[in-house]
């Protein structure tokens, strides 16, 4: 007689292969893995840009002087440094003179910048050599942009007086050293820098655009204007956003061109709240109140980056 062995069925939770995996120590390992990855871009930005924020904070409410670097010690004040700036002069006349600079120059490198990206969107000999050589200034460093413009805006020995002069339309104007054409010339200039960033960003955007949206406008009989408002400017309102949204972030804070032209005057003509901050810190050394304005500046970029945002936003809803 035989006898069968009957073997019990191992089911998958006793045997230690092919475990059924566990979804919350899945969900564990995802979420470690993520942040793992995060955990280095947030150190950086606590580290070189939140503690900075932070430290310039307090020290907008402190009596913080060259010797302190050496004391360690810089007693509270308050807002005995906020009052001193507000209460100044020079700091209504920077505001002005910094929303003045920031707005003229963003309309001058966008306009100029989009009509050119218009312009080399169509074909032509040489078009690419010339979207190159256009780039240069840009290329450039600010600082070497300015002092090259400073020596072609002199007065006395400049090359745009002498021009005008040898067209007899006038060789004595005084572009940098009058108040009242000092910060329209550094708006120029700056213009000048600007426009290339502002060509071959939008440049980009044209060439993105569908070839068949401007074939249906044809055939419907649109204008050119018309075929550029209404195909040409929606398509490219993306675009045209991240443009003036870097443009001014990095406008708003300009200071190296002003300095290399002007120095911020004559009489205080192109001071903004860049070169006040610098003058404040660095020339006064009055720590607190350059701390003041810096933290102005921020507020400012800061609304402006709030209303991009909330305008992004409504736009996608």
């Amino acid at each position: 007689m035989t006898t069968s062995t009957v073997t019990a069925p191992v089911s998958a939770k006793t045997s230690g292969k092919g475990a059924a995996p566990d979804p919350a120590r899945q969900r564990l390992r995802r979420r470690l893995a993520q942040w793992g990855f995060v955990a280095p871009a947030v150190a950086f930005m606590l580290l070189f840009f939140g503690y900075p924020l932070v430290r310039n904070v307090v020290m907008s409410f402190q009596h913080y002087t060259p010797k302190t670097f050496f004391t360690g010690e810089a007693p509270f004040n308050g807002t005995d440094n906020w009052s001193s700036v507000f209460q100044d002069v020079l700091f209504g006349k920077a505001l002005w003179h910094t929303l003045v600079f920031t707005a003229g120059s963003l309309l001058g490198q966008f306009c100029i910048g989009l009509a050119l990206a218009v312009f080399f969107n169509r074909r032509f000999p040489l078009g690419g050599v010339l979207r190159s050589l256009i780039l240069l200034p840009w290329l450039v460093p600010m600082v070497v942009s300015g002092i090259v413009w400073r020596r072609i805006l002199d007065q006395d020995t400049g090359v745009l007086n002498t021009f005008l002069d040898t067209l007899g339309l006038g060789g004595q104007t005084p572009w940098l050293t009058s108040p009242d054409l000092a910060l329209l010339s550094v708006i120029l200039v700056n213009v000048w820098i600007g426009i290339p960033f502002n060509m071959v960003i939008l440049y980009g955007g044209l060439q993105e655009i569908p070839k068949e949206l401007y074939e249906a406008a044809a055939l419907d009989g649109a204008s050119g204007w018309r075929t550029f408002r209404s195909v040409t400017l929606p398509m490219l309102k993306p675009v045209i956003t991240v443009v003036l949204v870097l443009g001014f972030m990095s406008t708003v804070k300009i200071l190296d061109l002003i300095l290399a032209l002007t120095d911020g005057g004559p009489a205080d003509a192109t001071q903004t709240l860049g070169t006040l901050t610098y003058q404040n810190s660095f020339v006064e050394l009055d720590f607190g109140a350059g701390a003041v304005v810096g933290n102005v500046l921020i507020l400012i970029s800061a609304v402006f980056a709030v209303f991009y945002l909330r305008a992004n936003r409504t736009e996608g809803k």
